[in-house]
């Protein structure tokens, strides 16, 4: 829950699909046509449980069909009053899965997937928000143990300035 009152709760779910030393990365177009990249994943719709969420996410932008997941990787918290929201995310493994790469993303926000060599992931993920390319690199790296929690603030508007403090570990 939000330490601050009438910001729209988001909790999403992200995961980690990998094949050989390659994990998989999905392109969003954002509503100011910007594209990032990132792990697949999306928002726990309420009553879900963030695995199926996860599972119904990857494979609505992927057509990827996850049988299970490993326990917590990592979470994060962004917080963003300036912005209206807060943000909970729950990153976990792939642990099999089948199917071909297809986009259809219903929402239309995914516009590519790709596996992408770990090494090169950093790369990709230079147009993402700190609170998406750190964890994941960080967790790649073995920099955090499993289960680590990842905390930032976002200040400034929509329009203006913004900054991305990362709050204590």
């Amino acid at each position: 829950m939000s330490r601050e009152q009438g910001l729209k709760q988001w909790k999403v779910a992200t995961g980690l699909v990998s094949v050989e030393d390659s994990l998989l990365l999905v392109a969003n177009k954002r509503r100011n046509n910007e594209v990032d990249w990132s792990p697949p994943g999306g928002v726990i719709d309420p009553g879900e449980a963030a695995l199926d969420a996860l599972t119904r996410e990857v494979h609505e932008e992927t057509g990827l069909v996850v049988q299970g997941w490993s326990e917590l990787v990592y979470s994060v918290e962004v917080l963003a009053p300036d912005h209206g929201f807060h943000l909970d995310v729950v990153c976990h493994t792939a642990i099999s899965y089948e199917g071909s790469l297809t986009v259809d993303d219903p929402d239309g926000i995914v516009i590519a997937a790709e596996f992408v060599a770990v090494e090169r992931i950093p790369d990709w993920l230079n147009a993402s928000p700190p609170w998406v390319t750190e964890p994941l690199v960080e967790h790649l790296s073995g920099v955090r143990p499993s289960g680590h929690r990842f905390r930032y603030r976002l200040t400034g508007g929509p329009n203006g300035a913004r900054n991305v403090l990362r709050l204590h570990d």
